[in-house]
């Protein structure tokens, strides 16, 4: 990454949320969520009436955020700007990277007792992650094939349509509406509450890092990290411990 020297933060000087005519708004926030939960439910709807085996279906719902995020954040992209730049696409620092990667190995320490601690609150929960745990049956190419949506394409799609695009527009009303808002955002959309706990403690510091930075790739960068960890312990540990 090429340095970017002293970046104003989102909604200061050019890059300010509030010109609405070239920043992304309610329009994009609309048709990007419109879009994401509309390829969300019927792509997930297909692919469990559709008779695929257990590896199969494992395969699939660890690609599935990546395409609905992908895809909602291609439609808000598309309604009017068509540029980079106003969704966050801009460079940043090394030292940003190297804090954000930081902040994923700690979101990854702080999951177990947050999980822990959700659990013996509320028992335990239901999750997808139980399907996307069969990919791990299906040998290394599944399991390889796992890691890139889960722990690469997912983190890099998700950054870019809810700190690029719900954080973005947010953030004009406001640092607390624009970080907290758009981490309610992602936690909700994560669809269940043992989901949620890891979706607050990549949301917060993720939309924070847009806010200061003005850039969603430190996001990303945390994200990934985040996702590598938990993919490792979901493919890898938690088949050789038994569970």
């Amino acid at each position: 990454m090429t340095a970017r020297s002293r970046h104003a933060p989102v909604g200061a000087h050019g890059n300010q949320p509030g010109r609405t005519g070239s920043q992304p708004g309610w329009p994009e926030f609309g048709i990007g969520l419109a879009v994401l939960l509309a390829l969300e439910l019927g792509l997930a709807r297909i692919a469990f009436t559709a008779g695929l085996s257990p590896v199969a279906l494992g395969i699939f719902m660890t690609a599935l955020s990546a395409i609905v995020a992908g895809g909602g954040f291609a439609a808000a992209f598309a309604l009017r700007l068509r540029r980079g730049a106003p969704f966050g696409f801009v460079k940043t620092t090394r030292r940003w990277i190297m804090i954000a990667a930081a902040g994923g190995v700690l979101a990854t320490v702080l999951k177990i007792p947050a999980t822990m601690a959700f659990t013996a609150l509320f028992g335990e929960t239901a999750s997808t992650q139980d399907s996307w745990s069969s990919a791990a049956q299906g040998g290394i190419v599944a399991v390889a094939a796992s890691f890139l949506f889960l722990g690469i394409l997912t983190p890099i799609a998700e950054e870019m349509f809810f700190r690029g695009v719900i954080t973005t527009v947010l953030l004009r009303y406001g640092s607390i509406v624009g970080v907290l808002g758009s981490t309610v955002v992602f936690a909700l959309l994560h669809g269940e509450p043992i989901l949620m706990v890891s979706a607050v403690l990549v949301g917060l510091p993720a939309g924070e890092l847009r806010r200061r930075t003005g850039s969603i790739w430190p996001g990303v960068a945390l994200h990934i990290v985040f996702d590598l960890l938990s993919s490792i312990g979901l493919f890898i540990l938690l088949p050789l411990l038994g569970g």
